[in-house]
């Protein structure tokens, strides 16, 4: 897998982090009513409005997104790895959830939505797959060569 695909992959996330984050973050009423755009609602057809949960869920996206981004500058393996792997640990428990709960939506919203979580999971593997390609984070030092102090 090519570097330049987990660097698309890493940007990808932080940008989904950022938008997530900071519209459940900064407006939780918002992101609850109105997301994901576009006239849709997918957070308000699965339960009552919470703020906590909802900027808890926001909370998580930037800093999911922190760490992405951090791998993104460093772009090195075990950020990357880290990154890729706290973003598999979120959204596949995630996907699930909503794979056992399409029954809130229409047609056109369960395949917008399973598609989205479904490119949401897919992109931290790509960082992950290609993430043995990258550098190791740190160079092994060695002693200087002859007599030492």
């Amino acid at each position: 897998m090519a570097r330049s695909a987990v660097r698309i992959a890493l940007a990808l996330l932080v940008a989904q982090g950022l938008i997530v984050g900071v519209w459940a973050a900064a407006w939780p009423r918002s992101f609850y009513d109105d997301f994901p755009g576009g006239g849709r609602s997918w957070v308000s057809a699965d339960g009552p409005y919470n703020e906590h949960l909802v900027r808890d869920f926001g909370d998580l996206n930037l800093a999911l997104a922190v760490v992405t981004l951090v791998a993104l500058i460093a772009f090195t393996r075990v950020v990357a790895l880290a990154a890729a792997l706290g973003w598999i640990v979120y959204q596949a428990p995630h996907l699930v959830y909503h794979l056992r709960h399409l029954d809130l939506y229409d047609t056109s919203d369960k395949v917008a939505n399973v598609a989205s979580l479904v490119l949401a999971l897919v992109l931290p593997i790509v960082v992950l797959v290609g993430a043995r390609r990258l550098r190791p984070d740190q160079q092994t030092a060695r002693a200087p060569a002859g007599p030492g102090p």
